[in-house]
């Protein structure tokens, strides 16, 4: 019985190795029929994408870079405990001074963004960020319960950060809800593909290492033909990696071990030993590592959603088209 026992066991080992080893193999649940030519899919070059659907929250919330400069005539001026409480949140009540006011009506509270880091992401940013506009931060959504005095009386129904005197307010409008598919192959190396492209300027709160679920601007919009649902994908090359002064670094760093004959270098060093192979940057492949969904758009800016990221996705990241077919 023991010894039974031991080769039912050994058995079932060896199935749960081949099993894994299944798992693993190019072919396992990859659509090889379906594949690019010359591609051999695997779980790490066409992983499944396991994308994070965007929420009322991060549709209203995302902001928005505009060319076309918002009138600021509409303000917050203040609160029920002004002047010892300068933020406002969820359920409380704000003065709105301006005009044109009437009971009932929503708003949206905006906010004109500056940076007070005047540090360069990436080289050009900042004329870049120029070129395509304000940028504006969405906080809040309130609706008019008083309009008999100077400045109306309105209450916060739905907040995404704290209002302050001197933030704008808007008519409220509704947005374009967006709607996802089953989860799909996200195409690692795809090479480019000709299509609409563009570049990632900018970030919701000024952040530069991006993930899932965070909102990005980009320099391309509805005049490009970008609309509200449309797919991109972020892509870098080594190259910009290159020109990064933190990760250029490690390209000319030794490469080698100590027993190999012929030392290999990266086309960034300053020698190879014995005529040790030379590594061109700009031939490595292109890598993709994020897939980003369009929340709004302007005629010349988008503002995305990271839905998918395999890696970190950086500020000056380049964008294109995907058809998500």
């Amino acid at each position: 019985m023991k010894k039974t026992g031991m080769l039912l066991l050994l058995l079932l080992l060896s199935a749960g190795a081949y099993a894994q080893q299944a798992d693993t193999s190019p072919s396992a649940g990859s659509g090889d029929s379906d594949a690019p030519q010359g591609t051999v899919p695997t779980t790490v070059s066409f992983p499944i994408e396991r994308v994070q659907t965007p929420t009322y929250a991060d549709l209203y919330c995302a902001g928005f870079v505009s060319k076309q400069l918002l009138p600021d005539a509409n303000f917050v001026a203040g609160g029920l405990q002004t002047p010892n409480t300068t933020k406002f949140a969820n359920g409380e009540m704000v003065y709105l001074a301006g005009g044109g006011y009437q009971a009932g009506q929503q708003y949206t509270i905006l906010r004109e963004l500056q940076d007070m880091d005047r540090y360069e992401i990436f080289a050009g940013q900042h004329t870049m960020l120029k070129a395509m506009g304000q940028p504006y931060a969405e906080l809040a959504r309130v609706r008019v319960i008083d309009a008999r005095s100077k400045m109306a009386v309105a209450q916060i129904e739905f907040s995404c950060d704290p209002v302050n005197p001197g933030d704008i307010v808007v008519p409220y409008a509704e947005k374009t809800p967006v709607s996802f598919h089953p989860p799909l192959r996200f195409d690692r190396f795809a090479p480019p593909n000709s299509k609409t492209t563009g570049r990632i300027v900018m970030a919701r709160d000024f952040d530069s290492v991006l993930g899932t679920g965070m909102k990005v601007y980009m320099n391309m919009g509805s005049s490009q033909g970008v609309k509200v649902g449309d797919h991109f994908r972020a892509v870098r090359s080594y190259a910009a990696d290159l020109k990064d002064p933190v990760d250029s670094l490690s390209f000319k760093a030794a490469l080698a071990e100590d027993t190999q004959k012929r030392e290999p270098s990266i086309d960034a060093g300053m020698w190879t030993k014995n005529n040790g192979p030379m590594i061109h940057v700009a031939d490595l492949p292109r890598r993709a590592v994020g897939e980003i969904v369009i929340l709004s758009t302007t005629a010349t800016t988008s503002t995305g959603m990271i839905v998918f990221a395999l890696e970190d996705v950086h500020l000056g990241d380049a964008v294109e088209a995907d058809d998500q077919e």
